[in-house]
């Protein structure tokens, strides 16, 4: 691995989009929470917007200001060149994602970004692994809730299994929170090319290599009652995160010679859980048809989001089982607003780790758990979300 002169950039880390709705909120966080010495700056396409937002932050006269814009590449070279992270809000990333994932691989930055998109990720995969293998460049993918609590819970889970045994998880998600107009128009385009993700899924799985002397599964499952999470109803989730759990598995040897991974959301009354698998179907119908897409992406726009009161009474929780060799652990991650205010948190964090910590020597595409671990883990405890061994139920 090479690394491109890193260590001449004026910037430790960019911020992307920072004056969107996630943006604005990890801007604050790391305003508030960043360690001395952090030489870090906000983009984005609106310089008046964003001198504004430097204006509003504690300590905003020591914050870069440097516009991008996704429509002219030249400006994302320039903004991966200026910095040794560079962390993007900009979605829905298969749109608008690609160019500065393509610029930081060329000039060995790391990227993270806060995708749920399986058509991206997979994408990525296939045009720029390589190069950023070459180069140096870590590429993280799904640093907010989709995907660091169940990728860590994961990890964390099975650090507490014994070692060179098959190993068994089921993740259950609950979730008391409202979501952003960024989120509803990303769920709307990915509904909208299912096509499209099943062919990037194909050319991915022809370009990954074998797992030879290893089997690493992450099924869909199937509905189910489940005593194991508290007597709730368990739905599978088709969402990126057991993806995501797959690949720490295959890049961890930690996890066993023979690994599955199961993700459910835990609804505890059936009728709840009927109705919320009724909406996603129809959600799903909608999408297909341009003229009703466009009207419920009207609904709620790009930059809207639940004010701070809503904010605070939100709240997620992810309890695992897990089993092997005989043993089964029950572990839980916890924490509050799970799309926003943790999200913020969680992508500040990780962004921070891959400037400052002492990791392990990746490249390429990589998960939060292959590339940040326990540093993350450790990270995200200090700053109040809940990694611990949980109670069975």
């Amino acid at each position: 691995m090479s690394s491109i002169g890193r260590t001449g950039r004026p910037y430790d880390l960019v911020l992307f989009g920072a004056t969107g709705f996630v943006g604005a909120l990890t801007a604050r966080y790391l305003a508030e929470h960043a360690p001395r010495g952090l030489r870090w700056a906000v983009a984005g396409r609106d310089e008046r917007r964003l001198e504004r937002l430097r204006e509003s932050l504690p300590g905003g006269e020591g914050i870069g200001v440097l516009r991008a814009d996704v429509r002219e590449p030249a400006t994302l070279r320039a903004l991966a060149g200026h910095a040794r992270v560079v962390a993007t809000t900009v979605g829905p990333y298969v749109l608008h994602g690609e160019e500065l994932v393509a610029a930081c691989a060329d000039s060995g930055t790391d990227y993270l970004d806060l995708t749920g998109e399986p058509e991206f990720v997979d994408l990525v995969y296939v045009r720029h692994d390589a190069r950023a293998r070459e180069t140096g460049a870590r590429l993280v993918h799904a640093c907010g809730f989709d995907s660091v609590p169940h990728d860590l819970g994961v990890y964390f889970t099975v650090r507490r299994l014994p070692e060179g045994v098959p190993l068994t998880v089921d993740g259950y998600v609950t979730v008391d929170a409202a979501f952003s107009g960024g989120t509803l128009a990303s769920a709307l385009n990915q509904l909208a090319r299912a096509g499209r993700m099943r062919a990037a899924a194909r050319e991915r799985a022809r370009h990954e290599p074998r797992l030879p002397g290893r089997r690493v599964t992450a099924p869909p499952g199937a509905p189910r009652y489940a005593p194991e999470a508290g007597g709730a109803w368990a739905l599978p989730l088709p969402t990126l995160d057991p993806q995501v759990v797959r690949r720490s598995a295959r890049a961890l040897e930690r996890y066993g010679p023979d690994f599955r991974y199961r993700h459910y959301a835990a609804v505890r009354h059936l009728p709840v859980a009927l109705g919320g698998a009724a909406a996603v179907g129809a959600l799903a119908v909608a999408a297909q048809v341009p003229p009703l897409r466009r009207r419920l992406s009207d609904l709620l726009r790009p930059g809207d989001g639940p004010g701070p009161e809503k904010r605070a009474e939100s709240w997620f929780r992810v309890r695992f089982v897990g089993e092997g060799g005989g043993e089964r652990v029950y572990t839980e991650v916890a924490g509050g607003d799970p799309g926003y205010d943790e999200t913020a948190k969680m992508f500040a964090e990780a962004a921070l780790c891959l400037a400052f910590d002492e990791l392990p020597p990746t490249a390429g595409q990589v998960t939060t758990a292959e590339a940040m671990g326990d540093a993350l883990t450790e990270r995200l405890r200090a700053a109040g979300i809940t990694f611990r061994e949980a109670a069975r139920r």
